[in-house]
């Protein structure tokens, strides 16, 4: 089992200094991943439902740094973390330029850029970025991947698409990573794990909150499902990596009619649930660190690489 963690991207802790000790605390624990969220603007007035928490409100401050930015910023800041762009909402940003950055950002990392995608759930977002229409976004979405591949992968290439088109055109340097970075797939609707089976390196869905539960017996009829669908593309299931999210939102509290939400309820809990996610087919486990302050969010961050990784391993 890997485990990665979030980065944060908005709020007091949101400053060179801080990041810095973040990375650095984690890459000395030997945590595997960064999140790196993406949000490019944040509407003054929000009525579209967030599907992480239970009543639909989305718990955030108006500040957020650039995801694109901040994983470059990463990438500098560090030697062996792998860089996840978690989730990118692939349709805010022109195809070109968002294939161009982060390839630069592959290469000057060494190979260690994940794309984790997804196809956004703000639709005030959508309108405030001029962006494809909303209740289009999934084709949208698969378009744009579409796009990325060719500029990774191909020499002078053109496009003609529903939502972008362009004449042949080299858009290199080219990722270190061939044939690409790896490309993720954030949500669990079907239409996403249809996405992870038809276009996707791995799948990376939200779980372990109220709202979206995603226990051990969901994750494994989810993982079945899309080892059909896989399978049914002409694609390899076992190639696919399982990256499980389990951020803290709605102050932690358990699904409805749960005494504990995954990964609580003490040392050996946690363990058991690390351990029945394994055995699961989950690959790679993300937690949430981010605390009120620095040293609290690095004490949580060094008391589970102590308590809980050290016995993983």
């Amino acid at each position: 089992m890997r485990f990665g963690f979030y980065l944060p991207t908005r709020g007091p802790q949101a400053n060179r200094k801080d990041l810095l000790a973040f990375l650095s605390t984690a890459e000395e624990l030997g945590f595997a991943s960064v999140m790196v969220a993406d949000h490019i603007l944040v509407p003054a007035k929000i009525d579209s439902a967030y599907p992480y928490t239970v009543g639909g409100n989305f718990l955030s401050k108006a500040e957020c740094m650039e995801q694109l930015s901040l994983m470059a910023f990463v990438a500098a800041a560090t030697e062996k973390l792998r860089i996840v762009s978690s989730v990118m909402i692939v349709p805010h940003r022109n195809p070109i330029q968002c294939a161009k950055a982060l390839a630069t950002t592959d290469v000057l990392s060494e190979g260690r850029v994940t794309v984790g995608v997804g196809v956004g759930w703000m639709a005030e977002e959508f309108e405030a970025l001029d962006a494809p229409d909303f209740k289009r976004r999934g084709a949208s979405t698969d378009e744009y991947i579409a796009i990325w591949k060719k500029l990774w992968t191909g020499e002078a290439v053109s496009h003609k698409g529903e939502f972008y088109s362009f004449d042949e055109i080299y858009c290199q340097p080219r990722p270190i990573q061939q044939p690409h970075p790896p490309i993720w797939i954030g949500g669990h609707s079907n239409p996403a794990l249809r996405r992870v089976a038809k276009l996707g390196d791995g799948w990376h869905p939200v779980g372990a909150t109220a709202a979206s539960p995603l226990p051990p017996s969901e994750m494994r009829q989810k993982l079945a499902q899309l080892k059909e669908w896989t399978e049914a593309a002409g694609r390899d299931f076992d190639k696919l990596t399982i990256s499980y999210k389990a951020p803290f939102y709605d102050d932690g509290k358990p699904p409805e009619g749960e005494t504990r939400r995954l990964f609580t309820g003490g040392k050996q809990a946690a363990l058991d649930d690390i351990a029945e996610m394994a055995d699961v087919g989950v690959e790679e486990l993300v937690f949430d660190f981010r605390g009120d302050d620095i040293a609290g969010s690095l004490k949580a961050m060094r008391g589970f690489a102590e308590d809980i990784m050290a016995d993983v391993r």
